[in-house]
């Protein structure tokens, strides 16, 4: 009792003494001394350490206090029953324990007061209930005068509140600040713990629908604190029972606060129970995922519990609602391990479908417009920026998860399956820090971009969708665009230049800056591909968005000082988007004035490159300034439309300017009409300039170029003049022509002066390279103005020319070499101005005038014909322009070089040669070998062998382009017209078809432009390719890729019209000659005309078809348009077939002109066609090996009679070769077909036979065969598994076996080399044979490691025959030095060391499996092919006889002993005697 007393704080004396003083009433005599001693004292000591005012202040409080005791029970009724009476002692036990333990209970509001540290309440409170002479009945009243104290809810509420410290003033107290609720209290004494426990959960119902009080308080909340953190849990099993049973009963915000407390209530021992519980929890009642996944985030659980956790999680996925998403992800990806997160990462992937998340976007607008003028709803927006941290942060600080969610994207392979959620992962991973996160994110959008599986659809809704979030990954989406658009795949760089698009679109202007600043960056790089694409996006974004493209006007115009190294068709739209910046709506007056500044400057350049630049960009910006664009949409624009007087100044001013600039220079001028015929051909220009173009145009063009024809031609020239080619004969007299020789003439007369502007028009010069262009120019004026009619100049389609009989032609070897070279130049002019004049007309639908336009083509073929054998004699020339906009240095690099014409020949069949090799389809060469039977159709009259002629393939660019509307022209059929007498009678039908020599030219034409125009789906544009392949197609640039698919698509039934018309060609002829190959009729040229129209159309489809926008979903429906002619052509379909069907039924019908084919190279173009058809449908791929098979076992006839052979021949055989080798089910089958039967019947035969199974092996084709089956074979065992431990026995026997195979093929083929022992069969026997040898100690060794003991014999005998392959190959080396052949002797290093290291790795392989006494080595004498040893070294092995006789091999051998032998040795061993040793 003394400690008791004396351990009594100070600044609780008050409260004390009141305490001493009721203790002496009830506590014996003895103790009741010691306790009036004290409270003297302590009644002295306050007395003296209190003030006086307060001491009066404590005296009427307490007072106060008494009276209100008094007060309230002063109306106590009389007629208490008993049962009162009973619950007042038991009130009193309960208030009377809390105050001797320390804490006195308050009647108002105020809390609970406590004189004691909390610690020391409980350990009172403990005792004297333990103490007490009523334990253990007391805890009951001490829990009734609870129950019945708390009735009240204020004084339950106070119960609730944490007491305060009874204190003297606001300074001091008698224990700490801060002090737990009376509950919580006694909750922490453990005897109480239960009985307290149950009278909450009874109390709790009664105000679990209350919710928040006026106060703030939530009754039900603080009830449920009042559990956590607790001490000690007496009975942790039933207080879990009893939470989950409230759990059950309590409304939604309840059960939340409940099941997040729950790790903060139960101790450890019941975590995996609860989390059964909150499981089953999970599956009734998706509401409460958000909560339960907190409280199992904070449990200790076993794996097998968690996974069974995420498994119930991911089933109710698709239910939840979006806040909850980022908790839900985020307990999935924190609670993955390394093994299972693959899974569990592609689950969620699949399951996570954020476009259903998304607000619906109220757009009116079609396009991108919608993207930031509806912003998406900020609350889901929210919800979606927290889900995607969530996954950043797993991703970055767990690289397991990383790899997860890369191996989940890359393994969805249908285009529809993918979502928004895989392009904003892949955002993450490039934005995380990591290098290998952001390399692979790059790979695998572009693989799956490549593929088509990310399409710009997706792109599209993502960021429209989605654009706050994006806007948070812009620096990733702006490296990744800048990577994106320097690919090669043309498809990649669509997809980076729609990332540049949208960001552009969706974002702020910061963004907006950075994304026209990198595509300037672009621009100036000098990449031929990339400068394209940025530039096009450019151009786009002007259009679409002048306005924001106005800001950043000052980025664009930077471009202007790096356009040296821009082609002219970027200079057009470089010149497009300034000048549409500067002369838009927004003008920019400085950016108006550089422009002039720069074009000034350019065209008073004397360098043509800038002169070039300048006439160009000038012509550019009159588009911009004449274009009716911008006034259409003025509303104080005159009804006429017509331009302001200030700007229709500025554009006659600027066309005057042109034209002073450029008359000096007939190259200038020349493309000073082409670019104004570009104009007016893609602008809609105002209606005054257009006339007034016209009118000069029209006027300078009869003045210069047209003439009435009389009786003479008057003047000097160097051959006689003739009018020819009139296709107005009955207006021969009177009539006009064009003066193109008297022209030619003059040029070549003053050739070397310099060109000055004359005064006087009449006595000007005119040269004849602005004869073309300057009549395209009229052309288009004419058809802008009379709205597509040419009547006013029809006269010109038929108008004779003025040149020279072409019989000089037979003499050309009798000319000088001026005079060849004047005739070469007339004949190019004269060929430009027919193609051009058939440009102009071709759209003209009177027949007269069709007859005339394919008349026209005739007289090309023919002169291209004479022309041929012209430039075979005149070597060295250079021809003049027809297309102005590029380098003439550059054209003249594409000519072949000049050279005697003997050697000329040599020469050109080297190139041609070289050229096949690159090409493994042979088109070149065809192409070539169609040009010159063009010549066929119409030749001049001749006696003697003709000339040599040359390919004008390569003088290409030299003509003018064919329009593409031209090419329809092989719709035409059967064309007639009468001609009329003097009394208007018809007289003569004149019928005019096109032939097989115009349809060549016109064949050979579509497949240039579809070369150039549709990138085939597997090539690569090259960064740094020539521009020589592009020359020539300016016209064709200014058109789409889908444009031109879309006119070759309706072009294709006509196409398909002409592929039947010569099968049924071939098929009659082999009719008539009853199937004998070298029949009549078949050297005829007509002949060779339908081979090369076949070749050129089979070249056209697989082009077309080859096309990588194909591949795109937007270019779909005209790919089954276009299978849906050839579909139609074999069937015709009433219902829609699908996309699989139309390819089965299309492979079907190109597969009927296998036997009709003429030419190997024709068999190659139909073989590669059917693949690209195929594309990946197995039942057509499988027909593919069995008709290439064919092909290779038919017997092929050149056209002069003789089976085919040949550099062309080759290449095309090489490559059905690989074909069928690739496509084959079995290869190595295959290969021992070949070189066992097809080789074995050549050798049996003459020196000039062939092999009976395969006619197309023979000893000019063995080396092309020999090649290839290496070639496969050593492809196809890289493509063997390699062997692992684990394997079961089945696996190594099959892999066993298929090595035993191929080991057997490579040592036929090896073998082969004795009898076909020519250099380059040994060149390829040493080159493949080392990479055969290389893969087979790299993935074949192993194998053999572990499948030696269970396989004994089947190794032997792979080690065996290797061993005979090995010895020959080390033969071969011995060869090549021998000869000194350095072409083979390059590789004689490598391979040696490789046949070392393949006797070495035997013996590991034999040591590994304790078989070491099998390996022995014996010194290998050098041998030459025949296994004649190799003279210079008989010295060296005349004491070396018996370690050549150890090198043989045993005829029999134990298997005991396991024996496996490596007798290749390849250096001079000096411990001869063990080698001999182990022989014995």
């Amino acid at each position: 009792m003394k400690q008791l007393f004396f351990s009594l704080n100070v600044s609780c004396l008050l409260t004390s003494l009141l305490l001493i003083k009721r203790l002496i009433q009830v506590i014996p005599v003895g103790v009741s001394k010691e306790l009036t001693i004290l409270y003297s004292a302590g009644s002295n000591y306050r007395i003296t350490g209190l003030q006086t005012d307060q001491v009066e202040m404590l005296r009427k409080k307490r007072a106060a206090a008494e009276k209100n005791e008094k007060a309230a029970e002063a109306p106590k009724k009389k007629s208490r029953s008993i049962k009162s009476t009973g619950q007042s002692n038991v009130d009193d036990v309960f208030t009377r324990l809390l105050l001797e333990a320390g804490i006195c209970l308050k009647a108002d509001n105020s809390p609970n007061e406590i004189v004691v540290d909390q610690a020391v309440f409980q350990k009172r409170l403990h005792n004297l209930l333990k103490k007490s002479p009523q334990y253990p009945n007391i805890i009951k009243e001490f829990i009734s005068g609870l129950e019945s104290y708390i009735e009240d809810q204020e004084k339950f509420k106070n119960c609730l509140l944490p007491c305060v410290p009874q204190a003297l003033d606001e300074s001091t107290s008698s224990v700490s600040s801060y002090q737990e609720s009376l509950v919580r209290l006694l909750l922490g004494v453990e005897i109480l713990q239960s009985s307290v426990l149950g009278v909450l959960f009874e109390k709790l119902p009664e105000f679990m629908f209350d919710g928040v009080e006026e106060s703030g308080l939530n009754i039900c909340h603080i009830v449920i604190n009042q559990l956590k953190w607790l001490d000690r849990i007496v009975d942790c099993k039933d207080l879990a029972a009893k939470l989950l049973e409230l759990v059950a009963v309590a409304p939604l915000e309840l059960q939340r606060d409940i099941i997040t407390s729950l790790p903060e209530i139960l101790e450890d021992s019941q975590h995996g129970d609860i989390a059964q519980e909150l499981k089953s929890l999970l599956q009734q009642n998706t509401k409460l995922t958000v909560p339960i996944l907190d409280a199992l985030s904070s449990l200790s659980l076993s794996p097998a519990l968690l996974t069974e956790v995420r498994g119930v999680i991911m089933t109710t996925l698709v239910a939840v609602q979006l806040e909850d998403l980022p908790v839900i992800v985020k307990f999935i990806l924190h609670t993955v391990s390394a093994l299972d997160a693959c899974e569990v990462v592609s689950d969620l992937r699949r399951k996570l479908d954020l476009e259903l998340c998304v607000a619906p976007q109220h757009n009116t607008k079609a396009g991108t417009k919608g993207l930031s003028k509806f912003p998406p709803d900020n609350s889901k927006e929210d919800c979606v920026s927290l889900l995607l941290d969530v996954i950043k942060t797993a991703v970055r600080f767990q690289k397991t998860i990383s790899e997860a969610w890369m191996k989940a994207v890359e393994n969805v392979v249908e285009t529809d399956e993918h979502k928004v959620i895989d392009l904003l992962v892949l955002f993450i991973l490039h934005t995380t820090n990591a290098n290998h996160s952001r390399r692979g994110a790059e790979k695998l959008l572009r693989i799956k971009v490549r593929e088509g599986h990310i399409r710009e659809a997706l792109l599209q809704r993502t960021f429209r969708g989605h654009g706050q979030v994006m806007r948070s990954f812009f620096p990733s989406i702006l490296s990744l665009a800048q990577i994106l658009l320097r690919s090669p795949e043309t498809c990649v760089v669509s997809f980076g230049g729609s990332l540049y698009k949208l960001a552009f679109t969706a974002f702020d202007s910061y963004c907006q800056q950075e994304v026209v600043g990198s595509l300037v960056t672009h621009v100036c790089s000098g990449l031929l591909g990339e400068v394209d694409a940025a530039l096009e996006l450019l151009c786009e974004l002007v259009t679409q968005k002048p306005e924001e493209m106005a800001r950043y006007a000052v980025f664009v115009k930077g471009i202007l000082d790096y356009m040296d190294s821009l082609t002219p068709q970027q200079i057009r739209r470089l010149f497009y988007a300034l000048s549409s910046l500067a002369f838009g709506k927004d003008q920019s007056s400085h950016i108006q004035d550089d422009m002039h500044i720069v074009l000034r400057k350019q065209l008073s350049s004397p360098v043509p490159k800038y002169r070039r630049i300048g006439i160009i960009g000038a012509v550019m910006v009159i588009g911009s300034m004449a274009s009716t664009r911008d006034t259409d949409e003025s509303s104080t624009a005159p009804q006429t439309g017509s331009l302001p007087k200030e700007r229709h100044r500025q554009v006659t001013g600027l066309l005057e300017l042109l034209r002073s600039c450029t008359e000096a220079c007939p190259e200038s001028a020349a493309l000073y009409y082409d670019e104004l015929a570009n104009l007016l051909q893609t602008y809609k220009l105002d209606l005054q300039v257009q006339e007034w173009i016209g009118k000069s145009v029209l006027e300078d063009f009869q003045e210069d170029f047209v003439i009435d024809l009389g009786p003479d031609i008057q003047g000097s020239f160097p051959f006689p003049a003739s009018v020819m080619y009139n296709l107005d004969e009955d207006e021969s007299q009177g009539g006009i022509a064009i003066n193109l020789l008297p022209l030619l003439a003059e040029d070549v007369q003053h050739k070397g002066e310099q060109w000055s502007p004359a005064q006087d028009k009449g006595k000007r010069r005119v040269s004849p390279l602005c004869l073309a262009p300057f009549f395209r120019l009229l052309r288009l004026c004419e058809e802008k103005q009379d709205h597509g009619d040419l009547e006013e100049i029809d006269a010109l389609l038929g108008c004779p020319l003025i040149l020279t009989d072409l019989d000089v032609v037979e003499k050309v070897d009798s000319l000088s070499k001026a005079e060849r070279e004047f005739l070469c130049s007339l004949l190019f002019y004269t060929i430009s101005w027919f193609r051009e004049v058939a440009n102009a007309f071709c759209r003209q639908k009177d027949p007269e005038m069709k007859m005339k336009v394919v008349s026209r083509l005739q007289n090309i073929t023919y002169l291209q014909a004479v022309l041929e054998r012209l430039l075979g004699a005149t070597p060295g020339f250079v021809p003049p322009l027809a297309n102005f906009d590029c380098d003439s240095s550059e054209l003249s690099a594409l000519l072949p070089p000049a050279a005697p014409p003997k050697k000329g020949k040599k020469e050109g069949s080297s190139r041609k040669r070289k050229a096949s090799s690159k090409n493994s389809s042979g088109e070149a060469s065809q192409l070539e070998e169609g040009t010159e039977v063009e010549e066929s159709q119409q030749e001049p009259p001749q006696d003697k062998e003709p000339a040599v002629g040359v390919s004008l393939a390569s003088y290409r660019p030299f003509f003018r382009e064919l329009d593409v509307e031209l090419l329809a022209v092989i719709q035409c059929g059967l064309l007639s017209r009468s001609l009329l007498d003097t009394e208007l009678h018809s007289h003569e039908r004149v019928e005019v078809q096109l032939g097989p020599a115009e349809l060549v030219f016109l064949l050979e034409d579509m497949w240039r432009k579809l070369e150039v125009g549709l990138t085939a789906a597997p090539a690569k544009r090259s960064p740094f390719r020539k521009s020589g392949r592009s020359v020539g197609f300016s016209h064709l640039h200014q058109r789409s890729p889908r444009e031109i698919a879309t006119f070759w698509v309706q072009l294709l039934p006509t196409l398909c019209t002409h592929l039947e018309n010569c099968h049924n060609h071939f098929q009659a002829l082999l009719s008539a000659n009853q199937g004998v190959l070298d029949g009549p009729g078949l050297n005829t040229k007509e002949h060779q005309l339908m081979c090369s129209v076949l070749q050129l159309l089979l070249q056209i489809l697989r082009t077309a078809f080859s096309w990588n926008g194909f591949t795109e979903h937007e270019q779909r429906p005209l790919l089954k348009s276009a299978l849906e002619v050839l579909a139609g052509r074999l069937k015709e379909h009433e219902a829609a077939l699908s996309l699989e069907e139309l390819i089965r039924h299309s492979f079907e019908y190109l597969l009927n002109f296998r036997s009709s084919v003429p030419t190997l190279s024709s068999a190659l173009s139909l073989t590669q066609l059917l693949i690209v058809i195929s594309a990946n449908q197995t039942s057509c791929r499988g027909q593919i090996a069995p008709l290439v098979r064919h092909f290779l076992c038919q017997e092929w006839v050149a056209p002069p009679g003789e089976k085919e052979r040949g550099v062309r021949d080759s290449t095309s055989l090489q490559a059905l070769l690989s074909i069928y080798l690739e496509y084959t089910d079995d290869v190595l089958r295959a290969v021992e077909d070949i070189a066992g039967t097809g080789v074995t019947e050549l050798m049996n035969t003459t020196k000039d036979g062939s092999s009976k199974t395969f006619p197309t092996l023979n000893r000019q084709t063995f080396l092309v065969f020999y090649r290839g089956m290496m070639v496969e074979l050593e492809k196809y065992v890289h493509m063997i598994p390699p062997a692992r431990q684990g394997d079961s026995n089945e696996v190594q026997s099959e892999r066993l076996l298929t090595w035993n195979l191929a080991v057997r093929d490579f040592h036929i083929l090896v073998n082969l080399v004795k009898v076909f022992d020519s250099r380059p069969v040994i060149n390829v026997c040493l080159k493949y044979g080392r990479l055969f040898l290389e893969t087979f100690l790299k993935l074949g060794m192993p194998l053999l490691d572990f499948s030696f003991k269970k396989h004994k014999e089947d190794v032997q005998s792979l080690l065996k025959t290797f061993q005979l392959s090995t010895r020959q190959l080390h033969h071969m080396c011995g060869h090549s030095k021998i000869r000194q052949d350095t072409g083979l002797t390059n590789h004689v290093p490598a391979l040696k060391k490789s046949l070392e290291q393949f006797v070495y790795r035997v013996k590991a392989m034999l040591a590994l499996n304790h078989c070491q006494e099998a390996f022995w080595l014996g010194n290998l004498k050098n041998r030459d092919l025949q296994g004649e040893e190799i003279l210079s070294q008989r010295s060296q092995a005349d004491d070396q006889d018996e370690e050549e006789d150890a090198s043989q091999l045993p005829e029999e051998e134990s298997s005991d002993e396991e024996q496996s032998r490596g007798s290749e040795k390849k250096k001079k061993y000096s411990e001869e005697e063990e080698a001999t040793d182990d022989s014995d």
